[in-house]
């Protein structure tokens, strides 16, 4: 059987997905500027968000949240944190029941500090939720190099059949059933990719950025499994694998940012030249009242939301990570 695929958001994640969709099966994309869905369509590209990548010829764009959902045996989800909600709800409508809905967006609600998967429940009960999220970068896979990526979901049946239809050439997709841990895992680790670039916009050494990242990972693990991931997931792809990606790489937005920080620029100045959302910088204020609520020990995370709130500067918040007074190294700090 040919599963139909809807995908909601036309940037650079959301159209890279849409095109690996592209290969195995009918897939219509939703953009929310009329120039991306004639681009798309007419000359096969998407120049403002992949420049240089062809599309494939048999990915079909539309104007319509209704035309690209109305009919479809899977949805997934590639809109921005903020505007996730909105078009959930104006997807409610159009869409048949019991419809998997799969998340590709790494961030969290700001009000009410929901996972992404869980607005879905909220908006669209009854539908099999999941989420797709690993170490991607969106230039990479397009350019045809190989990456990894896991797509979690509690159905054992469902996710199997899902596996299939995202893997493609040299994509590799696994599974896991832990979907709290793996979306957790692509939001936190937004925060310590900024961290890394504040250093690196520094000119810190390779030994800082390692330390960096692992004492990162050991916070994102501390948070995760609190609320309810689990340890090994940290360890894997969707943990440790998003995070090395996203601190090392310079296509990494939230590194960027981070790295613009470390030069001593503002957040606002920096946030306003970008084409795309840095979502660890919405995200910050978010993670740290989660900190707070489930009693867990995040400096890294701490400092970089004093950055990015205005509260403080990457040059102050650098030199309080190297005066930290380590413990154990199994403790915070």
């Amino acid at each position: 059987m040919t599963l139909s695929v809807g995908l909601l958001g036309g940037g650079s994640w959301g159209t890279t997905v849409a095109s690996l969709v592209a290969r195995n099966t009918g897939v219509k994309m939703w953009a929310r500027d009329a120039n991306t869905v004639s681009e798309i369509n007419t000359l096969h590209t998407n120049q403002k968000y992949l420049p240089g990548a062809k599309l494939p010829d048999s990915l079909v764009a539309v104007e319509s949240v209704e035309e690209c959902v109305n009919d479809i045996d899977v949805l997934v989800m590639g809109v921005p944190s903020q505007g996730f909600r909105g078009v959930l709800e104006a997807v409610k409508p159009h869409l048949r029941a019991w419809v998997p809905v799969i998340s590709l967006t790494k961030g969290l609600e700001a009000d009410t500090r929901l996972r992404m998967t869980q607005i879905i429940e909220e908006v669209l009960p009854g539908h099999p939720v999941g989420v797709l999220t690993g170490p991607n970068l969106a230039r990479e896979i397009m350019a045809g190099q190989a990456a990894a990526t896991v797509i979690a979901m509690e159905d054992e049946i469902i996710v199997r059949e899902l596996q299939q239809l995202f893997r493609s050439g040299l994509f590799r997709v696994y599974t896991n059933n832990d979907v709290i841990g793996c979306e957790l895992g692509g939001v936190l680790k937004n925060i310590i990719a900024i961290a890394v670039g504040m250093g690196d916009g520094q000119g810190a050494g390779d030994n800082t950025r390692s330390a960096l990242i692992t004492r990162g990972l050991a916070e994102i693990t501390r948070l995760g499994t609190t609320m309810g991931g689990q340890e090994k997931t940290f360890a894997g792809l969707a943990g440790m694998g998003d995070l090395i990606a996203t601190c090392t790489s310079p296509q990494s937005r939230n590194r960027h940012v981070g790295v613009e920080l470390g030069k001593g620029r503002a957040i606002d100045e920096i946030i306003q030249e970008m084409v795309m959302v840095a979502e660890g910088v919405k995200s910050a204020p978010t993670v740290m009242a989660l900190a707070q609520e489930h009693g867990v020990e995040m400096p890294i995370a701490r400092d970089v939301h004093r950055v990015v709130v205005g509260g403080g500067t990457a040059k102050q918040a650098f030199r309080g990570l190297l005066r930290v007074l380590p413990g154990a190294e199994s403790e915070p700090g």
